[in-house]
């Protein structure tokens, strides 16, 4: 059947259902049956008119069908209350082993701290710094151990500690992202800290007395930060052990579980900040029996929310344990470039870019940029040593400086220099390549051969970027942001266009001035991309003024770092370093991570101007000319 027959011999039914749907009152039984009659339909069109229109609007009435067949009244607090009672203990659940190896992790952290402050009775301080541990002191001679929850105004105290605490777990969870590793820091400093602290005060015959005052709000604080722990590596292991998944679904999967799991964490939390403020603060004043008390129900109900009812809920509902959300991710494409696009679309697709190739590209520059890149910034270590015993003003400006080589203070930060430019130009290959190639599986065949033949013409290309950052200083940032734009596309040119070198040099000049205008929007939104992106680890208060000096806000990277210093100077004097070192890896990670989306985009700059000097998608539309059916769409109309 033709589909303007089918349209014309349905057409009636399906406006009579359309308007039977948006009348006020419906009789779901009604529906039901209309639903029926509406798959039946669409099953037809799925198999004879698959790509017109009429199957996408049988598609979207079906589903319309489908939610009044299926629809509930709302009730926000029967919601709430299925949140709470069903789903958060499944992904609980869903999440034991994870939250298990936190716990146990966190457990050997504190033993950790507990046994170096045995053979070491400073250790503490070296934790939590020499004023708290004097001020302690003074407090225990003076008859109150614990004096320092004790605050006049409890108020402001319940929301600095409250607000404190929810940062604390929040960067424990987000942490995970950095392949756990953030994660796994958090929790031993922080078990670290607890062990030591706990020790300390069996050494000075105190420990019940600060066992009951502590733990008053303990029980809820620590045991928030554990599963904060856990959600943040079950986060983290979605993108390190993707299994059947894609890890762009393994990682939006075990994030949304985590978060999850990190929501269940609030209400705990505030009571933590409220015990410790109200309760604690008081803990001289109650009796020790009331202590226990509250203390063993804080964790019965900890051990009950987190490890009893989850496996009573998992044992009542076995079917839904597998029952995961599945990300709806679409299946991967080809591109065509055969488009003039402007610069919305350009970001848009060069995300879409990235993300469906970033697999492939990424394996490339891990086995073939990354090693040189780590042996730069190793070579720079020792080639710095002396300037990596201090923190600067803006640490990442320094540092970026060290690790790249544009100080200039010797020979061999020219030859970092000329290191780096390798490094650069294998990511710009690897992007490009993934580009070009479109394919949906790795192969090295591909990629060498692609590398042969246009890896010195993208070095070259780039040795002009090269020169023109490497020379210039924040003073002529608004002439280098006008400058660069001029030889932007110039690598991209060299990669994707077919020609000899000395005809692709000079296009390249051509096609990234006719870009420039679009080119300098987009690097300037590329640049507060990037800063937005930073804003965790090179804060734009976090700043220095020596190795002692508190930045005036703290970002997780000097949390990180500060943490690694205070464990670090017990061994060494040279306790910055490694410290330092920490911080130019996690620089390295942004750099590996956001160059290729700037690739991406340089690749669809060229493209555009391709197609609007050249018109190769107008000239491939008139090869297919006369070979599409005028019956039924075929693949040539997507090409």
């Amino acid at each position: 059947m033709k589909e303007t027959s089918f349209i014309k011999q349905n057409k009636e039914k399906w406006e009579k259902f359309e308007k039977l749907y948006e009348s006020q009152s419906h009789d779901p039984e009604e529906l039901s049956d209309l639903y029926m009659d509406i798959t039946e339909d669409l099953s037809y069109a799925q198999t004879f008119y698959k790509r017109r229109t009429v199957r996408v609007y049988l598609n979207g009435l079906a589903q319309r069908v489908y939610t009044g067949v299926h629809k509930q009244k709302s009730d926000s607090r029967g919601k709430l209350w299925t949140v709470w009672t069903k789903s958060l203990p499944l992904e609980i659940y869903r999440s034991r082993k994870n939250l298990l190896f936190a716990l146990i992790t966190f457990l050997i952290y504190a033993a950790i701290g507990a046994f170096n402050t045995h053979i070491e009775p400073n250790f503490l301080s070296s934790v939590v710094g020499e004023g708290y541990v004097q001020r302690t002191l003074d407090n225990i001679a003076n008859g109150n151990p614990l004096a320092v929850y004790q605050q006049d105004d409890q108020l402001g105290m319940f929301l600095n500690i409250t607000t404190n605490n929810l940062k604390v777990a929040f960067l424990t969870f987000f942490a995970g992202f950095f392949l756990t590793l953030g994660t796994h820091l958090l929790l031993f400093y922080n078990g670290v800290m607890l062990g030591s602290f706990q020790y300390f005060f069996h050494t000075k015959g105190l420990l019940i007395t600060s066992f009951l005052g502590i733990w008053i709000h303990g029980a809820f604080e620590i045991s928030a930060i554990v599963l904060a722990g856990g959600a943040g590596i079950t986060a983290g292991n979605g993108l390190l052990f993707p299994h059947s998944y894609t890890r762009l679904q393994s990682l939006q999967l075990s994030t949304k579980r985590g978060l999850k799991i990190m929501m269940s964490l609030i209400p705990f939390i505030i009571m933590a900040g409220f015990l410790e403020s109200f309760v604690t603060a008081n803990y001289q004043e109650l009796p020790d029996w009331s202590k226990w008390i509250l203390i063993l129900f804080s964790f019965s109900l900890i051990l009950f929310y987190y490890v009893l009812y989850p496996i009573y809920v998992a044992r009542k509902h076995p079917e839904l344990i597998a029952n995961e959300e599945v990300v709806n991710v679409k299946p991967r494409k080809k591109f065509s470039y055969y488009q003039i696009r402007n610069i919305g679309e350009i970001l848009t697709d060069s995300t879409r870019i990235y993300r469906a190739y970033f697999a492939i590209f990424m394996k490339a520059i891990s086995w073939t940029a990354l090693p040189l890149a780590l042996s730069l910034v190793a070579y720079q270590g020792y080639n710095h040593y002396d300037q990596q015993q201090t923190e600067y003003w803006f640490d990442w400006a320094s540092q970026l400086e060290m690790m790249l080589g544009y100080s200039f203070n010797n020979l061999g930060d020219y030859l970092v220099i000329f290191g780096w430019t390798l490094v650069f130009t294998l990511i710009y290959v690897s992007v490009y390549w993934a580009m070009d190639a479109q394919e949906k599986a790795f192969s090295w065949n591909s990629f060498w051969s692609f590398t042969r033949k246009k890896f010195l013409g993208v070095w070259l290309a780039n040795l002009i970027l090269t020169i023109i950052v490497f020379t210039s200083n924040w003073g002529w940032m608004f002439f280098w942001l006008l400058l660069i734009p001029f030889v932007l596309l110039n690598p991209a040119v060299a990669a994707l266009d077919k020609g000899p070198f000395r005809k692709l040099w000079s296009k390249g000049f051509f096609v990234s001035t006719k870009h420039w205008g679009k080119s300098i929007v987009l690097l300037i939104i590329l640049i507060i991309i990037t800063f937005i992106a930073m804003q965790p680890i090179a804060f734009i208060f976090s700043i220095h003024e020596g190795w002692n000096d508190e930045p005036l806000v703290r970002d997780l990277l000097d949390m990180i770092t500060g943490f690694i210093k205070r464990v670090t100077q017990i061994y060494t004097d040279d306790f910055i370093f490694p410290a330092n070192i920490v911080r130019q890896l996690f620089y390295l990670f942004y750099i590996f991570f956001l160059m290729p989306l700037l690739v991406v985009i340089t690749g669809l700059g060229f493209y555009n101007v391709r197609e609007a000097e050249e018109a190769t998608g107008l000239r491939k539309e008139f090869e297919l000319f006369g070979k599409r059916s005028r019956l039924r769409e075929t693949e040539t109309d997507f090409e």
